[in-house]
């Protein structure tokens, strides 16, 4: 019997439990249970279900990005290093090998489709990179257009050579100022022309594309200054033009020149025969000359100026985005195949269409590897999978 001026014990007593979200939680947190349940509902994916449910597949293929998993035995064994923070997760226990690949081939992948856009959507909503860091007096949509190219192995992938050493798929976006999102992507060849897929996007009257000088057309421009979409871009440096009239030039500024001007090349002319504005800047970091090209005829100089010096965020959600590689991605289409390489171009979407498995896939079969530290010893991999 314990005295009555003894000090409690905490074990008999018992201690508050301590609340802990690691990152993984948090970022789970994004993606409502009522609202995954409803989509699970809606296309039936747990029909016949036995014990291993979508969210368990979700939140392992989840971490297959995140650890940049390469198999299902490292996804696999990985969850089962933190058995201890699975609850955390919404999951019970770590999946098997077999029972993860059944789910991969026989599921749905409709569901985790519509899960993207309707996570999108949300996510524009609410602002997650935040809203247009340069204010605008003009309500015009502004877009920049821009590509990347993600490198492939040309032994894994031979269709994607687009150099004699190099391979890879290019990635074409249209990035939507209003919240630094993606409005467009178009996943094509390495070797496709840039000026090309340019053509491939729908662009509404009154939109403003900020580009680079890779994109300079004179049949783009005149298609769409014939279709009221705006344009800056800069100028080539061979470019054959006359001076129509020379605009007035603001003070205290940086904009040393403002001009309208007309191409005079035969085929600049048939193919661009409308007016055009050049402005020319001063770049006081890199102290250089900048030469701009643009359609804007009623924008002040400084305007044209700022929007063409925001063309900015689009290299900078290149530089913070993570791209899949064709052994990440997961078909839109049928079944779900992470193993299946990603192959042509666009097929009537924007979306990547998988190559259907190969009878021989000897070809397919990378070597092995030694096993690493992190893959053998227990406490090395729980470090590296720590959740």
């Amino acid at each position: 019997m314990r005295r009555a001026d003894s000090a409690p014990n905490p074990q008999e007593e018992g201690n508050p439990i301590v609340q802990v979200a690691s990152l993984f939680n948090q970022l789970l947190q994004h993606v409502p249970r009522t609202e995954f349940g409803a989509l699970v509902k809606q296309h039936s994916a747990e029909r016949c279900a036995k014990g291993f449910d979508c969210w368990t597949q979700f939140v392992s293929m989840l971490f297959c990005q995140l650890a940049h998993a390469d198999s299902l035995r490292e996804i696999c064994n990985g969850l089962g290093c933190c058995l201890g923070k699975l609850v955390h997760l919404g999951i019970c226990k770590a999946p098997h090998k077999s029972t993860l690949s059944y789910a991969n081939e026989h599921r749905p992948a409709k569901l985790y489709e519509d899960l993207f856009y309707t996570a999108l959507k949300r996510f524009r909503d609410e602002k997650g990179l935040g809203s247009r860091k340069q204010k605008f007096r003009f309500k015009n949509k502004l877009l920049s257009l821009d590509s990347t190219t993600i490198t492939l192995c040309l032994g894994l992938f031979p269709w994607a050579k687009f150099r004699k050493a190099k391979g890879g798929v290019k990635a074409h976006v249209l990035l939507d100022h209003d919240d630094y999102l993606p409005k467009y992507v178009l996943i094509t060849e390495a070797k496709r022309s840039d000026v090309k897929m340019a053509e491939a996007f729908t662009l509404h009257p009154g939109s403003i594309v900020v580009m680079d000088r890779g994109y300079n057309d004179y049949g783009l421009f005149g298609k769409w200054t014939a279709e009221e979409v705006y344009f800056v871009t800069r100028l080539k440096e061979n470019a054959v033009y006359e001076v129509v009239e020379e605009c007035a030039v603001p003070k205290d500024r940086s904009i040393l020149s403002d001009q309208l001007i007309r191409f005079t090349g035969d085929k600049a002319q048939k193919d661009c025969p409308c007016l055009l504005r050049r402005v020319v800047i001063w770049d006081v970091v890199n102290q250089r000359e900048i030469v701009l090209l643009t359609n804007l005829l009623a924008f002040g100089a400084t305007t044209i100026t700022a929007i063409y010096k925001d063309r900015w965020e689009i290299e900078l959600f290149f530089e913070s985005s993570t791209w899949c590689t064709p052994l990440n991605v997961m078909e839109f289409r049928g079944s779900i195949a992470p193993n299946r390489p990603l192959v042509g171009s666009r097929d009537g979407s924007v979306r990547p269409r998988i190559a259907r498995r190969p009878p021989c896939a000897e070809s397919r079969v990378r070597p092995r590897r030694p096993a690493l530290l992190a893959t053998v010893s227990p406490v090395s991999t729980v470090r590296r999978w720590s959740v």
